[in-house]
């Protein structure tokens, strides 16, 4: 049984006993029982807010734990590992096209090509790994 039943319970006694609301006795009874209906009232609205805040809560937990399940996923601590490893790794070289005097930049796969393009002025720069040991050993005869 709810309190607000409970309440109404106790005012149909109170009327169902003939209670006098005119004596003293009769006067602060009737007011303890609409003060106890008010409190009543006021726990059942109460409860309901209670209810909606608890089913918001819930809703956003399930969101920030598919934001998790996303975040983690993607980018555990084995992924950050092996992109550093990649960085690492990973040689650039550079050279300066003979047509417009541009840095080029370039990483190892196109070093194996033996050819570069360059995107500042669409020269077509080429060279083998026998130039670039002898950059390497200090002897730069150009």
């Amino acid at each position: 049984m709810e309190i607000t039943e409970k309440v109404a319970y106790l005012k149909g006694l109170a009327e169902g006993l003939g209670l006098d609301k005119e004596t003293k006795e009769g006067k602060i009874i009737a007011a303890m029982i609409d003060i106890l209906d008010d409190i009543a009232l006021e726990l059942e609205d109460l409860g309901d807010g209670l209810e909606e805040v608890c089913d918001g809560l819930d809703a956003v937990s399930e969101d920030l734990e598919d934001v998790e399940d996303i975040v983690y996923d993607e980018y555990d601590e084995d992924d950050f590992d092996e992109e550093e490893d990649d960085e690492e790794e990973e040689e650039c070289y550079a050279t300066t096209c003979p047509n417009c005097e541009e840095t080029v930049f370039f990483d190892e796969d196109v070093l194996n090509d033996g050819e570069v393009i360059c995107p500042n002025c669409g020269e077509k720069l080429e060279f083998d790994l026998g130039d670039l040991e002898e950059e390497e050993d200090g002897g730069d005869e150009e």
